[in-house]
């Protein structure tokens, strides 16, 4: 637990002096969410109707965003051979950088994403809704995309493939994150979305960190 927190901290630490990248996460998520009623019109049914998909659509593709860097710059410095020849699991090593990225990138559009879907008329059960299905589903999508960035390594394009690689494995937490905020909208509840999205990242936690190590670990073979 000690190193892993110390990874993690590392990662903070690292991310809290270079803002960049966390900031245009944050600000893509906000333009291309603010840009759809712009462009749909004004008709509250329309943007009502189509503001769940949208939010979780435009999440989803800032969480991508700058997800094959994850483990670039320590694979390019040697921290990630360090990591590896620790007696500690290279997973948690793994899980510690996964927490740290997320909480850079996935927190902040947790927090910002009620005010966010007031512009497409989003009442506060749907708004609740919309924000916990972003606290437990961006962490799968951070768990799902570390898996892509391990994979892709060292490779020149490694910023291109890795979203085109996890892009398919992140569309239950898309369906489901979206449903939940869809159903509390419409009365139904989205208790039976989040219990899934739940259950994936429970999936996810177990199985993703121990998969990105093995791809660490062959990529630096």
């Amino acid at each position: 637990m000690a190193a892993l927190l110390t990874v993690a901290q590392r990662d903070l630490t690292l991310a809290l002096r270079n803002k960049s990248d966390a900031a245009n996460v944050l600000l893509f998520f906000v333009i291309v969410a603010s840009l759809f009623p712009l462009g749909v019109g004004p008709d509250p049914d329309a943007l009502r109707a189509m503001g769940p998909g949208v939010l979780w659509v435009a999440a989803l593709l800032a969480s991508l965003l700058g997800m094959g860097r994850l483990f670039a710059a320590d694979y390019a410095d040697g921290t990630l051979e360090q990591l590896a020849l620790a007696p500690q699991p290279l997973a948690l090593a793994v899980a510690a950088k996964i927490a740290a990225h997320w909480l850079t990138a996935g927190l902040p559009l947790v927090v910002i994403s009620p005010l966010i879907g007031v512009q497409y008329g989003l009442g506060g059960e749907a708004l609740l809704a919309l924000a916990a299905s972003l606290a437990i589903g961006t962490p799968v999508l951070s768990l799902v995309g570390a898996i892509g960035a391990a994979l892709t390594l060292g490779v020149r394009t490694a910023s291109m493939l890795a979203p085109l690689i996890t892009l398919p494995l992140t569309v239950p937490a898309l369906v489901f994150g979206a449903g939940a905020v869809d159903a509390a909208a419409s009365g139904l509840g989205a208790g039976a979305n989040l219990s899934l999205l739940a259950a994936l990242l429970a999936l996810a936690l177990f199985f993703a960190p121990w998969a990105a190590a093995a791809a660490v670990r062959i990529a630096m073979e």
